[in-house]
């Protein structure tokens, strides 16, 4: 069904937002050079092969666009470039955003420019720079600490997702961008968790994170279970990456046991019910001119599994909610009454995280 979600408007839903009156949150100070340390950063050039119907749809898509800039940044730790798609702000100066995609990515054209339908407009008109990788499908965007095989997506060298990220993309995208020294990171689904996690083993690098219906549970069993039907699809398993459950690595990963790293930096979280809401529905699609058939198959889809992850995320999210509680950390939940696990409700994300996303920013 998730091939069609693209084609949906984000609905309107009332959102329950809950502020907590705990002191706020103040500005990152650490530069990309103080967190890169002694590792090698990676460097930054044009993607130069030709726009072909073969291309990604993201190329497609923004082809002709001078808003949106088709880069390489090349990755020392996976040795290998990685495609990344540079929104960049009319201004030098302003801030960045980097957007991480779930878990098909950009390899299934799944990502936000081909599936979030207007986030080149909505993040231009704020003035500020997006940065989207767009290579890590099934990753969770970490360090792995084994190496799948046999699968196209993951086997393509070492996974080394949170060195990228955090030392070796910064430095050089933000000087390519003429960027300040303020940061955000958000993702939805699979890279939900990956936007907190890294921030938690960073404090003070980014001003604000969001997570869109993630589950932030990775020390257990059942977080292994609950992981390893994303990891499935790119052929590996949560021991290749994270090793066995209660190891340091998954205590490492788990964002719940890790939460005291979110300190001062501007929270937003939010999920679903699991419930089927009005774009679920098989009328809905067939209003967007689906076909009847594909539009019952896909419907049915979303209510069953799309329900049953979101249902997951849920309850992690709400775990996360009453850890950050206990310890004092201020932050914004948005729990929907209805809504599964598909891009209406991350679409409404954009809109609603926003606010967040700009006290941490423009701080």
């Amino acid at each position: 069904m998730k091939k069609y979600a693209h084609l949906v408007a984000a609905p309107a839903l009332a959102a329950a937002l809950a502020f907590s009156l705990a002191p706020a949150a103040h500005a990152a100070e650490k530069t990309p050079a103080q967190v890169a340390g002694n590792v090698q950063v990676g460097a930054v050039s044009p993607i130069t092969d030709p726009i072909t119907p073969e291309s990604p749809k993201w190329r497609q898509k923004t082809e002709g666009d001078k808003r949106v800039q088709h880069l390489n940044v090349f990755s020392p730790s996976m040795n290998r470039n990685i495609p990344v798609a540079l929104i960049k702000a009319d201004k030098p100066g302003a801030p960045t955003l980097y957007l991480l995609n779930g878990a098909g990515g950009a390899e299934q054209n799944m990502d936000w420019i081909t599936s979030g339908d207007n986030v080149v407009d909505f993040y231009h008109s704020k003035g500020i720079n997006v940065v989207i990788p767009m290579d890590g499908a099934f990753s969770y965007y970490i360090d792995w600490v084994g190496q799948p095989t046999g699968n196209k997506y993951l086997d393509n060298g070492p996974q080394r997702w949170e060195t990228f990220l955090t030392k070796e993309l910064p430095g050089p995208i933000e000087a390519h961008a003429q960027a300040n020294n303020n940061r955000a990171i958000a993702g939805m689904s699979m890279s939900a968790s990956s936007a907190a996690i890294l921030a938690a083993h960073n404090p003070g690098f980014y001003d604000a994170v969001a997570g869109f219906s993630g589950f932030y549970n990775f020390v257990d069993q059942p977080a292994h279970a609950v992981h390893g039907l994303t990891l499935q699809r790119g052929n590996a398993t949560p021991d290749q990456m994270l090793g066995a459950p209660g190891s340091p690595s998954a205590r490492h990963a788990d964002v719940v046991r890790n939460a005291e790293g979110l300190r001062g930096t501007e929270l937003y979280f939010s999920n679903g019910s699991g419930l089927a809401d009005r774009t679920d529905q098989a009328g809905y699609y067939l209003e967007q001119g689906i076909n009847p058939a594909a539009a019952t198959i896909g419907s049915a889809q979303l209510q069953v599994e799309g329900g049953v992850i979101e249902a997951g995320t849920n309850a992690s999210t709400h775990l996360l909610d009453e850890k950050l509680k206990s310890l004092g950390i201020p932050a914004t939940f948005n729990f929907r009454n209805k809504g599964t696990h598909s891009w209406p409700s991350w679409r409404d994300d954009q809109e609603k995280s926003w606010p967040v996303l700009e006290r941490g920013l423009f701080r």
